[in-house]
């Protein structure tokens, strides 16, 4: 894979013990109701967190801080993923269980941006996906399978989808550097059966496709243009934030120019592009 690829996304060099994430996956999916939908800006719906360490102990605390994290109740009542957290032995900043259900996308986007500016890392433990549950970063498509913990640096443009289901589960574990996790990533790698690259979308069929957008708005659809255009970074391989600005093009086309300069400053907000 490309080193540009693999400095966003990999598969870190430590196995995971099957009989314990098993118990884990028991654990996730009788998880009573709660999950907490936030960062509505950043999805279409259907994503929902819990927090397992955070800084207050409330598991519907799931706005993300640097903070030196105690146990939620949720964790409390998950014996065996309280045992995999414990074992892996990180400096974590925050854990999370966290679904995305058929359908659903996070859109593009960079994190981070907020917290204070040492070194940490975000490592994603897959309890239940699908070959149609992907990520998207630098034009490709990447399965985090099951069974694996991966490592994402999320101060790079990425998004998620999963188009068909089932409902996707993550442990999401926002660690500090350390030597426990220098050791484990440093023989990452990123296996080429699980990225697949994204063509291109540019010229003539680039127009074709804001052209649908901009008739979909005019008949009264503007939700459903955006969603159309904001979709398509999940299809194609395209420029940073191009679907941001498709948007506003929509909107200027259309005739309302406020509603493209919102779309303008939301591009702003969610690729970390604000001072």
């Amino acid at each position: 894979m490309t080193t540009l690829l693999t400095q966003q996304v990999a598969c870190t060099s430590g196995a995971l013990d099957a009989a314990l994430l098993e118990r884990v996956r028991h654990e996730t999916l009788t998880v009573p109701d709660g999950w907490v939908t936030e960062y509505g800006d950043y999805q279409s719906g259907g994503w929902g967190t819990l927090s397992l360490l955070n800084a207050s102990g409330v598991a519907t605390d799931v706005t993300i801080t640097d903070c030196e994290p105690v146990e939620t109740s949720v964790l409390a009542s998950m014996p065996a993923t309280k045992q995999l957290l414990s074992g892996l032995g990180f400096h974590y900043m925050w854990a999370r269980i966290a679904r995305l259900t058929p359908g659903s996308f996070l859109w593009e986007h960079r994190d981070y941006g907020e917290l204070q500016s040492v070194e940490r890392y975000r490592l994603h433990i897959p309890i239940v996906t699908s070959p149609s549950a992907f990520l998207v970063l630098a034009g490709s498509a990447v399965h985090l399978a099951a069974g694996a913990l991966w490592r994402l640096t999320p101060t790079f443009v990425h998004g998620a989808c999963n188009l068909y289901g089932p409902t996707r589960i993550h442990l999401i574990l926002d660690c500090y550097a350390s030597a426990e996790l220098d050791d484990l990533i440093a023989g990452q790698q990123l296996p080429g059966n699980y990225v697949r690259h994204l063509p291109p979308l540019h010229g003539e069929s680039l127009q074709q496709q804001l052209d649908k957008a901009t008739s979909l708005a005019r008949l009264g659809y503007p939700q459903a243009a955006e969603q159309h255009l904001l979709r398509l970074f999940f299809k194609h391989s395209l420029p940073e934030g191009r679907a941001y600005d498709l948007i506003s093009d929509m909107y200027d086309a259309v005739g309302t120019p406020d509603i493209a300069q919102e779309w303008r400053s939301r591009k702003s907000i969610l690729l970390g592009l604000t001072a």
